[in-house]
């Protein structure tokens, strides 16, 4: 039997750019639905996405907004993960973020790069 599939998405936009934010999440829940194990690793102010009641605050054109999107994605298995040494450049706790996104230090994203079938980043 051949090994499930992972792809990574790293996410380094924050909610000051809006369009660049739901690509992860939509691409991650296709993944999912291709039976393709599916990541997002937030980094830099891309930390800034799940933290709680941003994604409230972030709705473009016609799409849903992208809390909406980002419980699809959780709801379809999306792991998220956030680097942990960017929460302390932002002055950010542990506990300012989504219960379903877990705080990780930074050399858990080189071993997700060196493992993922394919990474992409926004």
């Amino acid at each position: 039997m051949a090994e499930k599939k992972h792809i990574l998405y790293v996410q380094t936009s924050g909610v000051d750019t809006p369009k660049r934010l739901y690509s992860p999440f939509v691409l991650g829940m296709t993944a999912k639905a291709m039976d393709i194990d599916a990541t997002i690793y937030f980094l830099g102010l891309g930390v800034t996405v799940v933290k709680k009641g941003m994604a409230e605050t972030v709705k473009e054109g016609e799409f849903p907004t992208l809390k909406e999107i980002m419980d699809q994605a959780i709801n379809a298995g999306v792991e998220l993960l956030i680097c942990e040494q960017s929460t302390q450049l932002l002055s950010m706790e542990r506990g300012d973020f989504i219960p379903e996104a877990k705080v990780v230090g930074a050399a858990t994203l080189n071993d997700l790069v060196l493992d993922a079938d394919g990474t992409m980043w926004f």
